[in-house]
């Protein structure tokens, strides 16, 4: 089967470990010819958002890729924001695709995907979905002129032909429900998931004691990772870390990783200590890296890829509590933070760490089920059903 992965919504960024990056992937794997449609929009010299030119490739699995450039008839700030793209009907008529995986619906080209498909009545479609409103349509422009109308006109342009809206987040299901007024029995829950060939690499017990080795942590330690960016919006890192001083416990260790905010390095930096490491900004493997040496991974602030890759490789989780992003939670595998204190994350520590027969449970209940619902060789296959 020919399908075409279309990422005209946002950024499409190689050799990265996103969604968008993955599901290709793991299609291609599957014995389809697979392709991939895509702004201009990406991650220059790996750090901050930007545009590259309009070009043809193969990326890093070698699956072609066209990126295509803004129309030239309007300024191209207006293009840009209203997303509106020169060659997309051309491109579907050349590749010729039986399905098409529409990784949002945020741009006004979508008309030229539905113009294909009524002259394709054939072709499947269905549509994901990346928005919720804890990181869009939060301001009154946003939310009322953004989503509210040009938006949502764009997800109702194509729900006569999508088959399904895959929310990534329960959270996402609501908003395409609640918000963009999709019919519920046509939305669906997509989860979000771990890379399985990075996970069989390095979830491997001989290359996780040599991997602790390396950071000279003790087979008896109780190691805890963290990751990701720590910033003024989620500085509940730092609150972790002195909840780690406070239980003043030498077998348990706190790994971090990720980009920390200027004016956040004083006080981080002084919170280090030979049971709080720090290592730096971290490549995708090293992400996968150092959750696959963890015991127990903690998320205390807002929702990231990595929640779902730290529970897909196993791992028991404390995460921050989020209505309509409870997903992670398979029945025991995760506790949950209700508040920002220092006491609450000291006492949800102690009763893990104090009491093996709890954690143990935790532990099964991730390895047995988080492996497998989180598996994006699962969610693969689900995505074309």
């Amino acid at each position: 089967m020919k399908i075409l992965h279309v990422c005209l919504a946002a950024f499409y960024i190689d050799n990265y470990s996103y969604q968008e990056n993955i599901l290709p992937r793991m299609h291609k794997k599957m014995g389809h010819d697979v392709r991939i449609l895509a702004s201009t929009e990406t991650y220059i010299n790996g750090k901050t958002l930007g545009y590259i030119s309009a070009s043809e490739y193969e990326n890093e699995d070698s699956i072609r890729v066209k990126r295509i450039p803004y129309v030239s008839y309007l300024p191209l700030k207006i293009a840009k924001k209203l997303r509106i793209y020169s060659g997309v009907y051309e491109s579907l008529c050349e590749f010729k695709p039986d399905f098409i995986f529409l990784h949002d619906v945020q741009f006004l080209s979508i008309s030229q995907i539905v113009r294909y498909l009524k002259e394709n009545p054939n072709v499947r479609i269905v549509v994901d979905g990346h928005t919720d409103f804890i990181n869009s349509a939060r301001g009154v422009i946003s939310k009322y002129i953004l989503h509210g109308i040009i938006y949502k006109y764009c997800a109702k342009k194509i729900l006569p032909f999508a088959k399904y809206f895959y929310g990534t987040l329960p959270a996402r299901v609501s908003f395409f429900k609640d918000f963009y007024k999709i019919p519920p029995e046509k939305v669906k829950f997509l989860p979000m998931g771990v890379d399985d060939d990075l996970a069989e690499k390095f979830n491997q017990q001989e290359k996780i004691i040599e991997q602790k080795h390396s950071l000279n942590i003790n087979d008896d330690s109780f190691l805890i990772v963290t990751g990701g960016k720590i910033n003024t919006s989620k500085y509940q890192i730092l609150t972790l870390m002195e909840a780690i001083r406070v239980l003043n416990n030498p077998r348990v260790k706190l790994l971090i990783f990720g980009s920390i905010e200027d004016s956040l390095k004083h006080r981080f930096n002084s919170l280090l200590s030979e049971n709080i490491i720090y290592l730096g900004w971290a490549t995708v493997e090293d992400a996968y890296k150092y959750f696959s040496m963890a015991d127990l991974v903690v998320f205390p602030s807002t929702h990231s890829v990595y929640w779902e890759q730290a529970a897909g490789l196993g791992k028991p989780l404390v995460v921050k509590h989020w209505e309509g992003i409870t997903h992670v939670d398979l029945g025991g595998n995760v506790t949950f933070l209700h508040n920002d204190t220092k006491e609450e994350m000291v006492q949800c520590l102690n009763n893990i760490i104090l009491n093996p027969s709890q954690f143990e449970t935790m532990k099964n209940i991730a390895q047995e089920k988080g492996i497998t619902f989180f598996s994006y060789k699962s969610i693969a296959a689900r995505a074309l059903h």
